[in-house]
């Protein structure tokens, strides 16, 4: 008997350069409307069982390898000898693949060999399944934003939050239809939008722009969800500023601690340090505090605090602060860029 050569790829809608993710979601569309508890008659039944067969084989990379390598010219290498019909390796087609039974003559002939999931499951989805069950009905990934401050970026934090996400009805699981009627919780959508409050892990180091997983706690009912992806924005600081993993800080210094030198407390994510600063030091100068920047998400460890002094000069200046001015540029009349430092 001859058998026709099937085009998995139109039976699904698909391009053949498709996905993983397209494939997936075109599958599941077409199941939900020609499934049997669904649609009725033989037409829709035959129909859903090419749309599971050509699941079958697309979704698992050896499979689509293999089907794709053959196309139309199956049957030529599903009948040639050990060896294959040009004399290289070793190809075996054909044998028993069990439970197989609902599938096509032409599936068995090309992947007899390959004992997958599908031959296990023999075609027999649930409705339910294409919500809750299987590998095959895990939900949609989710996207989302969070913004954080800068103090919990450095500490890590955990958020709480809400967030409104599509579940499929309880009432229907999903298909829409309760005893062959619209169902009248979700309208006959099959979804209905939900809150869900969430309690969130913020890893310490984590930037803007990055991601952060949080699985299954994406689209779809519990135990079959897809991955929440947040989103982090780390809100500006009012005196830090974050370039990679360093910490820079512009610190505010008098014209006498400059001049002379002193001690000072310099402001940390971890708290205030004190930190020396040497006798003429110009504005400009970089001070380096080792350790005191963000935690490394990899590799361990911890950027630098960067300090770099600005002069500052008082609003106004009175009489003795003048005279003692006048006098330093007495002193320096002779060599003003030295005095400018």
């Amino acid at each position: 008997m001859a058998v026709d050569f099937k085009n998995y790829y139109r039976i699904l809608g698909v391009d053949r350069k498709a996905d993983d993710k397209t494939i997936k979601s075109a599958y599941r569309r077409l199941a939900r409307k020609h499934h049997p508890d669904v649609a009725k008659g033989k037409d829709s039944a035959d129909r859903f069982k090419e749309i599971n067969e050509a699941y079958e084989v697309l979704s698992d990379p050896e499979k689509r390898r293999r089907y794709d390598s053959l196309g139309p010219d199956w049957q030529r290498y599903a009948q040639a000898p050990p060896g294959g019909p040009g004399g290289g390796g070793r190809v075996e087609y054909g044998g028993d693949i069990g439970d197989a039974g609902d599938f096509s003559e032409f599936f068995r002939s090309i992947f007899g060999d390959m004992t997958g999931r599908g031959a296990s499951r023999g075609g027999g989805i649930r409705l339910e399944d294409l919500f809750q069950g299987g590998p095959s009905a895990r939900g949609g990934d989710v996207q989302a934003g969070i913004e954080i401050s800068l103090d919990e970026a450095f500490q890590g934090a955990r958020k709480t939050f809400a967030m409104d996400v599509e579940e499929p009805c309880p009432t229907c699981h999903g298909s829409g239809h309760v005893k062959r009627q619209p169902c009248t919780a979700c309208g006959g959508a099959g979804w209905q939008r939900a809150r869900r409050q969430l309690d969130v892990k913020i890893p310490a180091g984590v930037k803007s722009d990055q991601r952060v997983r949080v699985a299954g706690e994406g689209a779809g009912a519990a135990g079959a969800r897809g991955d929440l992806y947040l989103s982090v924005t780390v809100a500006p600081h009012p005196f830090f500023e974050r370039k990679g993993d360093d910490i820079h800080l512009t610190l505010p210094v008098t014209t006498p601690e400059a001049a002379l030198g002193a001690t000072l407390e310099v402001p940390t994510l971890r708290g205030k340090v004190s930190m020396k600063i040497p006798p003429a030091t110009s504005s400009g100068r970089t001070f380096r505090l080792p350790g005191y920047g963000m935690p490394r998400l990899k590799g361990g460890g911890a950027g630098d605090q960067l300090v770099v002094v600005r002069i500052v000069m008082p609003s106004d200046v009175t009489p003795a602060e003048r005279e003692l001015y006048e006098q330093l540029r007495t002193l320096r009349a002779d060599n003003p860029r030295a005095y400018l430092g």
